[in-house]
């Protein structure tokens, strides 16, 4: 066991947690703060032999994890969710520096929000109601059984949310789980488990396993003893899961980002709408649900740009922690020149930038908050996921163009729609190829609704019984009718 790091104040193991105990490796890899690229500390490098054991300890404690039932599961998961509430300060101090979101987000609503994942999931598990009818001669019903472990691999971006958005479900329909974070940004996920210790899970039902995704992420996702997979990142590494988890006949869930339209109709709160896309460069435009392709209809197009300019203005760019900060760094140099590249090539490609367009004067890993004029709808700035401060804008005619342009790409994650006309929004809102789609608002959640993508934006839906359904194998009892005990 290595010796326990200092990040923002607070002691953080850099270790997995296998099996209920902190596990070292022979190899680490450097954590760096996106705040200003310096080292946070050596994490623990897993690979096949990290998974084996892990996946070893989530089977041994499955058997009595899936017997607790799901009131006894809820129990801890409650406990759980009240310490996350205890340790709202520490959580998100920790992530902060490691990720670079915004602090006062983090407290207000990120770190929270996981303290209502457990809860919601738990509850959500205990009310649940078999399916019972009489058919042929038979009293019929429909169970859910735990499936077995899971494996959850999580995101960079917000992963302590998005961490617990996953391990909630398959924890509350009794599946024991091993939890991969990004490399990027593991280090709120080790405080998770730190938690789990004093909620009192059993060993084994939680476990973190840190490193490389084409590592330890790939020996997890192969390995025979898994029944469960659910992802989130980037299509190209979700084809790869997919294949992997198919070799096992393994049900795969992903969620894959998005290029979500944001549409803009000439009868809508032009103040608002202006407001709210101004507001998609927030987090550094590191968000899935963002909607970064600016669709406005062409008579408000010269309006709607100056409200938007002047918002956009207020935006502050600077330390996370900061009250004032709107706009954070990028999460590392890689992506930094991912998203500096995409730019670059639009400028090329002859797409003409409007705002932003370079890295931001105040060095480091921020890039200037960016509008693009794509050429063509076919531009790459317009087609791929950026996953950065850039936007781009387009107009349309009528409502029929729009609704083209807003599905015109591969992806089909989200959309944001502003229109003053309850007839408009239901007609678009049903003609957007997307699995989730906002009026007059944007990322208000129902942690009870499904979530998911369409085309390349993911695979499955997550949220309520939809999560709980997939963590579970559904059997059918048919018990002949005058059967007596």
């Amino acid at each position: 066991m290595s010796d326990r790091i200092a990040v923002a104040g607070i002691d953080v193991s850099p270790d997995h947690f296998i099996g209920g105990e902190r596990v070292a490796s022979d190899r680490t890899f450097t954590d760096l703060s996106p705040i200003d690229e310096q080292p946070l500390g050596e994490i623990a490098r897993g690979g096949q032999r990290e998974a084996d054991l892990a996946v070893a300890a989530a089977q041994a404690a499955f058997p009595a994890w899936a017997a607790l039932g799901p009131a006894g599961r809820a129990e801890h998961l409650h406990r759980l969710a009240d310490l996350i509430d205890a340790n709202v300060e520490r959580l998100a101090r920790v992530e902060c520096v490691d990720m670079a979101m915004l602090l006062r987000s983090l407290k207000a609503r990120l770190i929270n929000r996981g303290a209502r994942n457990y809860r919601s999931y738990a509850d959500l598990a205990v009310a649940y109601e078999e399916r019972v009818w009489d058919s042929n001669g038979t009293h019929n019903r429909v169970v859910r059984m735990p499936s077995g472990p899971a494996v959850v691999i999580t995101p960079w971006n917000a992963p302590f949310m998005l961490s617990t958005w996953k391990t909630a479900p398959a924890l509350a329909a009794g599946c024991t789980v091993i939890l991969k974070p990004a490399e990027w940004s593991p280090l709120s996920c080790s405080l998770l488990a730190d938690l789990t210790v004093e909620a009192g899970f059993p060993p084994g039902v939680f476990n973190v396993v840190q490193g490389i995704g084409e590592e330890v992420g790939a020996a997890l996702v192969s390995h025979p003893g898994v029944r469960r997979v659910s992802f989130t990142g980037s299509p190209e590494t979700a084809r790869h899961i997919g294949v992997a988890a198919a070799q096992n006949i393994v049900p795969f869930t992903g969620e894959l980002g998005g290029k979500g339209p944001l549409l803009v109709f000439e009868d809508c709160d032009l103040e608002a709408a202006a407001r709210k896309a101004a507001g998609q460069f927030d987090d550094a435009g590191q968000v899935c649900l963002a909607g970064t392709r600016l669709l406005v209809q062409g008579s408000i197009a010269d309006a709607f740009l100056e409200r938007f300019h002047r918002f956009s203005d207020e935006h502050v760019l600077g330390d996370p922690r900061a009250d004032d900060t709107t706009v954070t760094p990028l999460i590392h140099r890689d992506h930094f020149e991912r998203v500096a590249g995409f730019v670059d090539r639009a400028r090329a490609n002859g797409d003409e930038i409007v705002r932003g367009g370079r890295p931001a004067e105040q060095g480091g890993l921020f890039y200037e908050p960016t509008l693009v004029l794509p050429r063509s709808n076919e531009s790459e700035i317009v087609q791929r996921e950026v996953f950065g401060p850039v936007l781009t804008f387009q107009t349309f005619e009528d409502e029929d163009h729009g609704v083209a342009l807003a599905n015109s790409t591969p992806y089909g994650l989200s959309g944001i729609v502003y229109t003053g006309s309850a007839e408009r929004a239901e007609r678009v809102g049903r003609a957007l190829r997307a699995g989730v789609i906002w009026v007059n608002t944007f990322l208000v959640r129902d942690l009870t609704a499904p979530f998911g993508g369409i085309g390349i934006s993911g695979i499955g839906r997550e949220g309520g019984d939809f999560a709980l359904d997939f963590y579970s194998d559904l059997k059918s009892i048919q018990v002949a009718e005058g059967t007596t005990a």
